[in-house]
């Protein structure tokens, strides 16, 4: 399996591509990060790769996996990120 790609490598991928500097592709990269923090309780979402949404999980039973003893977990909010269909598609293939 191939390493995953940094952000430099990104960057530099995209400075390559648009003809912008490096400097510029990382401001972008970094103020959408800091748009999809802000508007992640609003569900955000990036066409065509997929959408941040705030999800609530209910309070359960678990199990304390040493002991085997029932305990219990508090509800709480999660973010989730559900990938769009076209980015499915384009990476699994039809």
């Amino acid at each position: 399996m191939a390493k995953p790609m940094t952000k430099a490598k990104v960057v530099e991928t995209l400075a390559a591509k648009t003809g912008f500097t490096k400097k510029d592709v990382s401001n972008l990269l970094a103020g959408l990060t800091a748009l999809a923090y802000k508007e992640a309780k609003n569900s955000f979402t990036i066409p065509g790769i997929g959408k941040l949404v705030l999800m609530n999980r209910k309070a359960r039973v678990g199990r304390n996996p040493q002991t085997g003893a029932a305990i219990k977990i508090p509800a709480k909010k999660v973010v989730k990120f559900r990938v769009a269909k076209a980015c499915k598609d384009a990476v699994l293939g039809k």
